[in-house]
């Protein structure tokens, strides 16, 4: 059981409420899959993913990062109980998607340079340490099926 601080949970919240999500989750998603090439492979039935270009203007990869990223408000409305919050989601992608587990870390570092580049000062190391804190559960409950 995870225990969040009143200053945890503002600042989460505080993040979450500055989001553009069509910004930022495309732009999450494209980074993870340019810095970690590797990660292309479960986006085959997406198009061109042959160069950075053609990954930031692929309509299917900027859908489905705002995806991701409107399923982070799962765990925000449910942060005491993460883990069952995502339980579904893990067994679609351990069983039926068969992601490596890790690929949701390095999506949540790319998440995490991509706000602190969009809100710069304000994302403070406390914040940081919040958000840090956050994404680490909710990785944490997606690799849950995997264990």
């Amino acid at each position: 059981m995870v225990v969040w601080t009143d200053e945890e949970r503002a600042s989460i919240s505080d993040i979450f409420s500055k989001l553009d999500y069509d910004d930022v989750g495309p732009k999450c998603l494209s980074r993870c899959l340019i810095v970690y090439p590797w990660t292309q492979r479960y986006f085959g039935a997406f198009g061109n993913l042959y160069n950075a270009e053609a990954i930031m203007n692929n309509p299917l990869i900027a859908k489905h990062g705002t995806t991701v990223l409107r399923g982070l408000e799962r765990a925000l409305k449910n942060m005491d109980d993460i883990k069952n919050t995502y339980a579904e989601l893990s067994i679609l992608h351990s069983e039926k998607l068969r992601v490596d587990p890790d690929n949701f870390k390095l999506l949540s570092d790319c998440l995490t340079i991509v706000i602190a580049a969009r809100m710069g000062t304000a994302f403070t190391p406390e914040y940081q340490a919040s958000f840090q804190k956050f994404l680490s559960v909710v990785v944490s409950a997606l690799g849950r099926q995997y264990h």
